[in-house]
């Protein structure tokens, strides 16, 4: 049987999947309330032609909603890969007190890899993080989103040449 946070980061994971099969770089996911799952989401940023439209972002919104107030005091955010410095930001405004990802991203993670938005004492709320959580699968997930998408360019350029 797996534990409660296992449980939820397999519930981001299946936002992830729904992003790759719409073609989105597969990122998910849930936000947690008193042990009940009050928004889910995954990135939209290519369907919705919106940059701002990442997985954290949308939850975000949901959960406010969801809570009728912008402070998610009480919750846990469980994301499939690192926030970036949009998501770090908008985790820190929202709250939010707990946070738990999958995959590092060394590029452009913020919640130690890049930078430690999360983490910056200088801001006035910084969330207890928990990295590593089912990173194996959260990071497989986007490894394959993208070697697809070298494999397909690598064949259009063979069409043209």
């Amino acid at each position: 049987m797996l534990d409660d946070n296992t449980r939820y980061m397999t519930y981001a994971l299946r936002e992830a999947e729904k992003a790759f099969e719409a073609g989105e770089v597969p990122v998910g996911c849930v936000i947690i309330h008193k042990g009940e799952i009050i928004a889910k989401a995954h990135n939209l940023r290519e369907t919705l032609n919106d940059p701002t439209a990442h997985a954290e972002v949308l939850a975000i919104t949901q959960a406010a909603n969801h809570l009728n107030s912008w402070r998610l005091e009480d919750t846990q955010l469980f994301v499939t890969l690192e926030p970036c410095s949009m998501c770090s930001g908008a985790i820190v405004l929202a709250r939010i007190p707990k946070v738990y990802y999958g995959a590092t991203d060394p590029k452009a993670g913020c919640a130690g890899s890049l930078m430690d938005i999360l983490g910056d004492t200088r801001l006035n709320h910084q969330p207890e993080v928990e990295t590593g959580l089912l990173a194996e699968p959260c990071g497989a997930i986007l490894s394959q989103f993208f070697s697809q998408i070298r494999r397909k360019k690598r064949q259009n350029r063979n069409k043209i040449g």
